[in-house]
C-alpha cells in the first residue's frame, strides 16, 4: 500500500497530520507492514499556514502508481484550484485506487474532477464553493462515496484517519490506534 499525501503552500498542518499519526500507526503497530508514504508538492519545500517550512519527499511525481492520495485542505486550495500546473498534476491520479481529502482539499478534488456526480463534504464555511463540483453536499464529518472519501473541518482529520485505519485494516486496527492514541471521540 503506497500514500501519497498531496501538499501546498498554506496548507493547514493539522489537516495532514491529523491523517497522517494514525495511518502511520499501522505500520508500526504491524498491521500494515508494507505500508509506504510519501509527502509530495509541485517545490522541494513548502509552507503550511504559519509559515512552518515542510520538506517533501518527491517534487510532482506520477500519482498514477500510488493506492491513495490524500490532500489535507488549507488557504493554499483557493489559488491551487487555478493552478493549472498543479491540476494537471492531480489529475494524473485519476486511476489511483483511493482519493482521500480533509476540509478545503476537496476543493482541490472537485476542480480535478473526482467529485462529479459524487456526494462529498468539506469546511462548512465552504458547503456553496464545493456545490458546483459534485452532485450533492453533505453536513457530515465522512462521507464516502465509492473510490472517493471527504472529511469536514480541520479536527475531523484525527477521525478520518482512524476511519482510514479501519478501511485498510480493519476494526481492530482502528482500536488499536485508537487507544495508542488515546483518542476519545465526540460522545
Amino acid at each position: 500500500m503506497q500514500i501519497a499525501y498531496i501538499l501546498f503552500d498554506n496548507v493547514t498542518l493539522l489537516d495532514l497530520a491529523g491523517i497522517y499519526d494514525p495511518v502511520s500507526r499501522l505500520r508500526t503497530l504491524g498491521f500494515v507492514p508494507d505500508l509506504k508514504w510519501d509527502l509530495c508538492a509541485m517545490d522541494e519545500t513548502i509552507m503550511d499556514g504559519y509559515h512552518l517550512a515542510i520538506n517533501v519527499d518527491k517534487v510532482a511525481p506520477a500519482l498514477s502508481g500510488y493506492d491513495m492520495i490524500i490532500v489535507p485542505g488549507g488557504l493554499g486550495t483557493r489559488s491551487m484550484m487555478r493552478d493549472r500546473q498543479f491540476m494537471q498534476w492531480l489529475r494524473s491520479a485519476a486511476g489511483v485506487r483511493w482519493k482521500v481529502s480533509v476540509c478545503t482539499g476537496s476543493l482541490l478534488l472537485g476542480a480535478a474532477g473526482f467529485l462529479e456526480g459524487r456526494r462529498a463534504t468539506t469546511h462548512f464555511e465552504q458547503y456553496d464553493t464545493l456545490q458546483p463540483f459534485c452532485k450533492e453536499v453533505v453536513r457530515e464529518r465522512i462521507v464516502e462515496d465509492f473510490d472517493v472519501i471527504t472529511a469536514g473541518a480541520v479536527a475531523s482529520s484525527l477521525d478520518l484517519g482512524l476511519y482510514l485505519c479501519e478501511k485498510l485494516a480493519g476494526p481492530k486496527a482502528r482500536e488499536a490506534v485508537r487507544q495508542r492514541m488515546d483518542y476519545r471521540a465526540e460522545q
